[in-house]
């Protein structure tokens, strides 16, 4: 399982499943309890720590959504977020997932409306984003979403024309002692999370094509109004016939900050990987940032996580920093009735202008469900020049999910 990479042609799905005609009411959910332990400076795992960032984490989280079709052919939603620490923060813990604080805490995730119209169809509200520089994150208990207006219209044959206005967003490092992912800003009590993006929205346009046989393509630009201007491209090739299971992509990104004294940074990334029948799959990336500035990353949040292919597992905002080359390696295997078996290497290594030190990280995961029930157990190995003063640390994480 793999929280931080979202298939960037979900698009293409958002404009047809996110947008179906629904019968009646639809109401689901899941119950989450996620648990975090490092053996950062003194502490050690499993024990539960006295420093935020060190020692162990944990909270459980529930969501729950209804929706329904509404008059004149328009559909709509609303979610809730509540994430509560059940008091384990008073003797297994020492510092919780996502918040300010340890109080109980709720909001309305999710409130749009949808209508479709011929091959257009247009999405108002709160609502969750995939697209390459502003996306919602799942990595974390708690996910983030936007206030914006999305029009998506297919036109133009295996073609997605994507515009969207994005106001607001709860994105972004907590304000407490105690946070520990840093993506949704959420005071306690109810109180809500959504704050603006960037300062006074942005602007987004995009297009998603598999009109070339084989090929994915697609291409973005960003308008942050007051924070930067930013594109995106990349193109993923899934090969056929004799070579079919292999695959091959490429990425290009820049961003123009805007800040005068900032300069333009941009990074560029290919990757390959190969398929096959009997489940496993593996895969080899690599990327390179120029020394002006990064770019790649997440807009809406400050955790630096990205969709660039060398991306980390755990460790975010090394490889889309400046002066940075990374390279990462990945296999994944379903074992039938057992589990599925993951391993991912990420390395980094910064130049001297970087704004980053160099970082290694391994990790190996094992998800299986049981019935409705999402069961994940990961083991991380980080070794970073700027985190623990340079010393490799071992990190241990549990995600129980239940579906219903």
């Amino acid at each position: 399982m793999k929280f931080a990479k979202l298939s960037l042609a979900a698009i293409i799905a958002m404009g047809v499943s996110a947008f179906a005609d629904v019968e009646n009411i639809k109401i689901n959910g899941d119950a989450k309890f996620f648990y975090s332990t490092n053996d950062m400076g003194n502490a050690d795992l499993f024990d539960r720590g006295k420093v935020a960032n060190f020692g162990s984490a944990g909270q459980a989280g529930f969501d729950l959504s209804a929706e329904a079709a509404l008059a004149d052919g328009v559909t709509g939603k609303v979610a809730f977020t509540v994430l509560s620490t059940l008091g384990v923060e008073n003797n297994l813990v020492s510092y919780i997932w996502e918040g300010s604080d340890t109080k109980t805490q709720w909001w309305a995730s999710e409130a749009w409306l949808a209508k479709k119209i011929s091959n257009t169809t247009i999405k108002v509200g709160r609502q969750t984003l995939d697209t390459p520089l502003a996306f919602t994150e799942t990595w974390s208990i708690a996910q983030n979403t936007f206030e914006s207006a999305v029009v998506l219209n297919q036109d133009i044959k295996d073609t997605v024309l994507v515009a969207a206005w994005v106001g607001r967003g709860n994105g972004g490092a907590g304000a407490g002692g105690l946070t520990y992912a840093g993506v949704v800003n959420n005071a306690s009590n109810g109180t809500d999370p959504f704050t603006t993006y960037g300062s006074d929205g942005a602007y987004v346009f995009g297009a998603v094509t598999t009109a070339i046989p084989m090929t994915t393509a697609q291409a973005w630009y960003y308008d942050v109004v007051s924070t930067a201007k930013a594109y995106w491209l990349q193109a993923d090739v899934a090969l056929e016939n004799d070579l079919k299971g292999l695959t091959l992509g490429a990425q290009y990104a820049s961003t123009d900050p805007a800040a005068p004294a900032s300069k333009t940074g941009s990074i560029w990334a290919a990757k390959v990987g190969y398929a096959t029948d009997n489940g496993l799959s593996v895969s080899a990336a690599y990327s390179s940032t120029d020394t002006d500035n990064g770019a790649g990353a997440n807009t809406a949040t400050g955790t630096g996580a990205s969709k660039v292919y060398t991306e980390a597992w755990w460790n975010y905002g090394y490889v889309t920093a400046k002066d940075v080359n990374a390279y990462s390696i990945s296999a994944e295997y379903n074992a039938k009735d057992i589990a599925d078996f993951a391993v991912y290497y990420t390395n980094a290594d910064a130049g001297n202008t970087s704004t980053v030190k160099d970082m290694s990280e391994f990790t190996a995961t094992a998800s299986r469900a049981y019935g409705n029930l999402e069961t994940t157990l990961a083991y991380i190995y980080t070794d970073a020049d700027d985190q623990n003063n340079a010393d490799a640390y071992n990190t241990v994480q549990l995600y129980l999910t239940y579906n219903f």
